[in-house]
């Protein structure tokens, strides 16, 4: 298994003592909650000088009672955060995400919190963020129910389209790429993930067939969408694994697996599973016929972490790792390496195809 902390180095990581073989019969989907979600969000540029900027951050929950939270948002002119108090604050790219410090993550409803920060800017533009999501949600200074109706009458929710889950008992056909986006039972559902997560495999179905003259066929729908157990603080701070940048990962790997009777490695298909959830430690990788992301992965996807290009490159890195190649030793042009970034100017060498093809996976592809 290979992971990308941050996209800035890539590593190698033993699973074997992770991932366990099949679970048996597929069990129910757990029962969500009704809940109300909505949040607002106040920035502002508190001072500025040449090549810096503080900025202050005020969050008001305005749904149901919050154990933690993670705020995120991204950057229009290239800002950068350089210092934090009072939360957690890492960013890759143009995405910024908050977590809160262990004596601020309670937040009842109509409750506050704020934080800030020193940042970097270009000194010529510093626009405030235009769009903030509060633990998945967007903040627009209002409540909507995540799952329908509570009781004592109809309540609004804004239109979507009705989620892309498979029928019960159903399975997709084997040697293809089967996609999932998990939803914790706190995150509203969102139309922009399997729809994002879809655009993200279809460029990298088109990516492959350009680089080896065959591809791997993907499903209808794409994306399986999989309600959770577990609310997304859950899969964030549960312990699965050495270090916590596998916690989210792991943990929905596993219930992917007990859910869907998967296996790891699985020779029917190659699994792909993105979670909308993400601790500051959280990470991701590829391996084995496996491609599990978490939050930033499902966000970017979902057209909220800027330049695409970055997104449909890390997507066919992990791939790679899925179809058996290892990470490259140096930035060698190729998605192996670091590469990837540059995507879509990055190719695979003529061993890297040929370890596809001849790998594992090769009879994946037609």
């Amino acid at each position: 298994m290979h992971r990308r902390p941050a996209r800035t180095r890539l590593f190698t990581a033993a699973l074997a003592a992770l991932v366990v073989g099949s679970a048996g019969a597929a069990v129910a989907t757990a029962t969500t909650a009704f809940a109300a979600t909505g949040c607002r969000v106040a920035y502002t540029v508190a001072s500025q000088w040449a090549g810096g900027f503080t900025a202050n951050v005020s969050v008001t929950n305005l749904g149901d009672p919050l154990s933690g939270w993670t705020l995120r948002w991204s950057y229009a002119a290239g800002q950068t955060v350089t210092q934090a108090w009072n939360a957690t604050v890492t960013q890759s790219g143009s995405a910024v995400t908050a977590v809160n410090a262990s004596y601020n993550g309670s937040l009842a409803t109509n409750g506050s919190t704020s934080f800030g920060f020193n940042g970097g800017w270009n000194n010529s533009t510093n626009p405030v963020p235009t769009s903030f999501t509060l633990n998945g949600t967007t903040c627009t200074g209002s409540t909507t129910p995540t799952t329908g109706p509570t009781t004592g009458g109809p309540t609004t929710r804004p239109p979507t389209t009705a989620p892309t889950t498979r029928p019960p008992g159903s399975t997709p056909p084997e040697k293809t790429i089967r996609v999932y986006w998990l939803k914790p039972t706190d995150v509203a559902y969102d139309q922009r993930y399997p729809d994002g997560i879809a655009n993200v495999m279809r460029e990298a179905q088109r990516y492959y067939r350009q680089e080896l003259g065959k591809t791997f066929t993907l499903n209808n729908p794409v994306v399986e969408v999989v309600d959770g157990d577990h609310p997304r603080s859950w899969y964030e701070n549960t312990p699965n694994g050495n270090e916590c940048y596998w916690w989210v990962v792991f943990n929905m790997q596993q219930e992917l697996m007990r859910k869907l009777n998967l296996r790891a490695p699985d020779s029917r298909w190659i699994n792909v599973g993105e979670i909308s959830a993400e601790a500051s430690c959280s990470g991701g990788g590829g391996g084995s016929g496996w491609v599990i992301l978490s939050g930033h992965d499902a966000d970017g996807a979902a057209g909220i972490g800027g330049n695409m290009n970055r997104w449909y490159g890390g997507m066919v890195h992990e791939l790679g790792h899925a179809f058996g190649l290892p990470d490259s030793t140096s930035t060698d042009g190729t998605p192996m390496s670091a590469s990837f970034y540059n995507y879509p100017n990055t190719h695979f060498s003529q061993a890297q195809k040929n370890n596809i093809l001849n790998g594992p996976y090769g009879s994946f592809l037609s």
